[in-house]
């Protein structure tokens, strides 16, 4: 006699999974955030249903009913969600069954590959809706730290070496482009994630005349998808998802690297406030960056998520396979870990202030004005590349003689070139030589604050 089925999937199979088939095909301990999406989907597949005469009024009302009371247990923690159902999909879908005998039928033209595919995009648009204000929230902060710190001189750097003198808020407002590309890439996925592909069955679509274009419009997509093998399978806009927030997170870090620089002794820039700094748990005097920094370490992990689904992604044949599953965990993931390093580096930024001495001292460094010399010189029609060697012969003059550039004569100028006038040297006032710079996206002060304002307006208009 045989042992009595306890296989979910059917009349096809004469026994249960295997207990360790069961622990790696569960998802539903992570996949279970998709509770929302999945039944908004339900809904609005089973009004479809109902509009195309598989539903009765009273069998959708039933099942309306009941995925409301399902959420509202779920959401007041009470619901039980059971391992050996696997999924969030078949947890909702058993739950249904039991509150009405409709629910039975609410799975007709549908398979958990369309059904998974539907909920994560559901799920991606709100998610990238929420990211792109968070992102914009500290675009916010960066502008007011810019506004308040608006004559805050600072040497700008390449190689990590003094470059040329910059004003702070021009420092950050070069954050606030990098962020504002950020939110485009980011809203281009969201275009990629806004295609149904709810009716395009396991693969191949179904017999029963399904209204794609009624459920597209139940859950707000812009566009339904045209091929059913493609809308199981496509995970484009997941892979773009995580490119946006691993990009996202490599600007967050050069963000953070530039705060752990200067709130160091060795820069003192600037001053993070208390709240977003830690101790040492043996030296007294510390107080450390570790917002910047853990913001900084979190890039890895963005990295690595989308390094994942590429993975994953390249050797699968058309169409669902189960590999699939994989794809929510480092989604997830991403979406956290950009929330809270955003929210946290809004917050710290909000309570950074400018230490104006130590910037002030650094920025008074003569050699930051040795590429202005070399301008004036070609005005006096000498080509830059002999201008260029002048200045630096006089910088290693200087630099021979143990004087700051500034320091050195006229005459001492002449030796190395007669061409060199007392005009070509009145260039070591930084506030003086940063107002010559006045083609569009220089840091004169002027521009900076009509870039601030312009900034105000369009975050005001987002």
């Amino acid at each position: 006699m045989k042992t009595k089925n306890k296989n979910p999937w059917g009349g096809r199979f004469d026994a249960a999974p295997a207990e360790l088939l069961q622990q790696l095909s569960c998802s539903v301990h992570f996949d279970r955030r998709l509770y929302a999406q999945d039944i908004r989907g339900s809904v609005a597949h089973a009004r479809m249903l109902k509009s195309i005469g598989v539903l009765s009024a009273s069998e959708l009302k039933a099942i309306e009913d009941g995925l409301k009371q399902i959420q509202a247990l779920i959401e007041s923690g009470k619901f039980r969600w059971k391992d050996e159902l696997e999924d969030v999909h078949m947890n909702i879908e058993a739950a249904l069954t039991k509150i009405t005998p409709a629910g039975a039928k609410l799975h007709t033209g549908r398979s958990r590959n369309d059904q998974v595919a539907t909920d994560m995009r559901l799920w991606m648009k709100d998610e990238i809706d929420a990211l792109v204000q968070l992102i914009g929230a500290l675009q916010t902060a960066l502008i007011s730290f810019a506004e308040r710190e608006r004559e805050i001189l600072i040497p700008g750097y390449t190689h990590l070496q003094r470059a040329q003198p910059v004003y702070l808020a021009h420092h950050l407002l070069a954050y606030v482009e990098m962020l504002e590309r950020d939110k485009g890439r980011m809203l281009d996925a969201r275009q990629r994630a806004d295609v149904l592909p709810l009716g395009s069955g396991a693969l191949a679509g179904s017999t029963l005349p399904l209204d794609r274009d009624f459920v597209a419009k139940e859950l707000d997509f812009k566009k339904v998808s045209s091929n059913s093998l493609d809308a199981v399978s496509d995970r484009d806009f997941i892979a773009e998802f995580l490119f946006a927030g691993a990009l996202l997170g490599v600007h967050l870090s050069r963000l953070a690297e530039d705060f752990i620089l200067w709130a160091s002794a060795e820069f003192r820039f600037v001053e993070i406030g208390d709240q977003y700094t830690t101790g040492s748990s043996l030296m007294p005097q510390k107080k450390n960056p570790d917002v910047a920094e853990l913001v900084r370490g979190k890039s890895g992990r963005l990295n690595a998520n989308l390094v994942s689904l590429l993975t994953l992604l390249k050797g699968l044949p058309m169409t669902y396979n189960r590999d699939l599953q994989e794809d929510k965990e480092p989604m997830f993931d991403t979406a956290d870990t950009l929330r809270i390093s955003l929210q946290v580096f809004a917050g710290m930024v909000q309570e950074t202030r400018a230490i104006a001495e130590s910037c002030q001292k650094a920025v008074s460094d003569p050699l930051l004005m040795a590429t202005d010399i070399a301008d004036r010189l070609v005005e006096e029609g000498i080509p830059f590349r002999q201008a260029h060697e002048i200045v630096g012969k006089g910088v290693a003059l200087a630099q021979k003689r143990q004087i700051p550039l500034s320091d050195l004569k006229l005459a001492d100028w002449q030796e190395i070139n007669p061409q060199v006038t007392v005009e070509c040297l009145n260039v070591f006032q930084p506030e003086e030589a940063l107002k010559l710079r006045k083609m569009k996206g220089a840091p004169n002060l002027k521009l900076i604050q009509k870039e601030v304002s312009r900034w105000k307006r369009v975050l005001k208009s987002d």
